[in-house]
């Protein structure tokens, strides 16, 4: 028997829609923070880094997958609020 993915419905990924948009923001937010070591390329660096996992994360169509970036991003955001890089 093989494992499959459990694929989203247009519903679950419009439910999900505002709270990874939201994530996204934050996390944008947070990379400006001075309290991060950061120089400005650095900065561009990581947030073009950000764009780059939510482009792909949004053509994602596995609940499952869809949950790890979720997890993943709040993870991301709770680092980043300490003063620290993820």
């Amino acid at each position: 028997m093989s494992k499959g993915l459990i694929w989203a419905t247009a519903e679950e990924i419009a439910k999900n829609r505002p709270l990874v948009l939201s994530l996204y923001r934050q996390i944008l937010r947070c990379l400006n923070s001075p309290d991060l070591p950061l120089t400005h390329a650095a900065r561009l660096a990581k947030k073009a880094e950000v764009r780059t996992i939510f482009l792909f994360g949004s053509e994602e169509r596995s609940v499952h997958n869809i949950a790890d970036l979720i997890d993943a991003a709040k993870h991301s955001l709770s680092i980043l609020k300490q003063g620290r890089l993820p």
